[in-house]
């Protein structure tokens, strides 16, 4: 756990931070979020009044500001979050999307999606109640996505006197097993959502606190100042969309492919390998929004020329040649069970991964990952809803896929019906957490990850 300073310095207003609240249900997060909104002063004057008049139809005297972030006609009907409600905003320091997803165990699909992209993740512990089941599933999903940083919020301050041996407790507990599971960077804050404390502005309640409040620790935790998802640092991938060939008179030979760079940076003169058939060429230009760039790099959409004539097309993968990605056709990950329909061995799939889908078929489920000690329970049989387990794919065609832990761009995919195109999975490549928690012997003296 960190305990950083308060930070002197003001950062660019250009940096951009993905982040998603996580929790079990009454834990506060959506009142987090609305409170980050309020207090920050980004919510509109409009949105305001409806949550006032919402709140006193509900006979409430104060407004409700979870209500900023609960959308749905049910989720305001019900007081509780179903679906990941996103929010834009932005501070003098920087700009932020973040998703509120929820936490009831039924909806945890849900939270893979809204903390699939992001850069941290705050989850948060009612002071009452401690860590709970759900609490370790989020942490566990964290930990599986690969989030770097991760902020536990000790919620409900107020409900306990604001009493430090509580927090201290919580922050003990958590951090411990967020370390099992090889969590980088964990920074415990309390507060109370619903008064404010510690949320924007520091409080007097906790005087025997010396950290950041949740907003300063958001405005100042490190992201990349271009993507706000570090993938400069990741190895260079470019999946290909399309093939732009105008052949007008102005442009008779011109070869382009058009694409989103999902990690790294490309330059002109770079080797680069086309995979997965694995010829080799270079980059002879980089066009960016109607003109020649010599640089360029995540997530910008661009459109790439080779020094060389080959035959690439939508699904191929342009990589550098020094630093390419094992192709194969037995993916080995693990899997977060997404659908109301089992997962089993033999069934037919569709694996999508980047741009490129081909045909599947789950050749195997080795185990199921039990959240309660972090062990693998062997040969479950199938996966269902919200389970987390391991599985062998056997593709039709070779992909280039990067092991998780080193690309979340590439070593992600999803597993797809074929018959309706329902979502069934989503994967992670390669071994299931951190070097922390692979390391470490299950229960039963096995290996966590085998």
């Amino acid at each position: 756990m960190t305990t950083p300073t308060r930070p002197a310095e003001r950062l660019s207003a250009t940096t951009l931070l993905r982040f998603a609240t996580a929790g079990s249900v009454d834990d506060g997060k959506s009142t987090l979020v609305g409170r980050l909104l309020h207090d920050s002063k980004s919510v509109l004057t409009d949105q305001l009044e409806a949550v006032e008049d919402a709140s006193r139809k509900r006979g409430q005297e104060a407004p409700d500001l979870a209500l900023l972030t609960d959308g749905l006609r049910a989720e305001r009907e019900q007081g509780i979050t179903i679906d990941v409600a996103y929010r834009y905003f932005a501070t003098p320091r920087r700009r932020f999307i973040l998703a509120d997803t929820p936490g009831h165990v039924q909806y945890t699909r849900n939270m893979v999606t809204g903390a699939s992209t992001a850069e941290l993740t705050v989850i948060l512990v009612d002071a009452r109640h401690g860590v709970v089941e759900q609490t370790r599933r989020h942490a566990a999903l964290t930990a599986l996505l690969r989030v770097p940083h991760v902020v536990l919020s000790v919620n409900k301050m107020d409900l306990v006197d604001y009493a430090e041996p509580v927090f201290a407790a919580i922050a003990e507990e958590f951090t411990a097993y967020a370390a099992s599971l090889g969590v980088p960077e964990i920074t415990a804050i309390p507060i109370s959502a619903l008064t404010g404390d510690n949320v924007v502005e520091p409080s007097a309640n906790t005087p025997w606190y010396r950290g950041p409040s949740v907003l300063e620790h958001l405005e100042t935790v490190p992201v990349s100042p271009l993507s706000g998802a570090g993938q400069d640092a990741e190895p260079a991938r470019f999946p290909v969309q399309c093939v732009i060939r105008p052949r007008t008179a102005e442009h008779p030979d011109y070869r382009g492919y058009a694409g989103r760079i999902e990690a790294g940076a490309f330059r002109v003169g770079d080797a680069v390998t086309v995979l997965p058939s694995g010829h080799t060429s270079a980059v002879s230009g980089i066009d960016l929004l109607g003109r020649a760039v010599h640089t360029a790099r995540a997530p910008q959409s661009v459109t790439l020329l080779l020094a060389d004539d080959i035959d690439i097309s939508r699904g191929d993968l342009i990589v550098p040649s020094g630093d390419a990605p094992p192709t194969t056709q037995e993916v080995e990950a693990t899997v977060c069970h997404l659908a109301d329909t089992p997962l089993t061995v033999g069934l037919r799939v569709l694996l999508r991964h980047t741009t490129r889908t081909v045909q599947a078929i789950v050749r195997d489920i080795p185990s199921r990952l039990s959240l309660d000690d972090l062990s693998q329970h062997p040969a479950p049989g199938q996966l269902v809803a919200n389970d987390i387990g391991r599985v062998v794919v056997r593709t039709a065609e070779p992909i280039a896929l990067d092991p998780y832990a080193r690309s979340r761009a590439t070593g992600s995919f999803l597993l797809i019906d074929p018959a309706d195109g329902t979502t069934l999975a989503a994967g992670m490549a390669g071994g299931s957490f951190g070097a922390a928690a692979a390391d470490a012997p299950g229960p039963d003296g096995t290996d966590r990850d085998s």
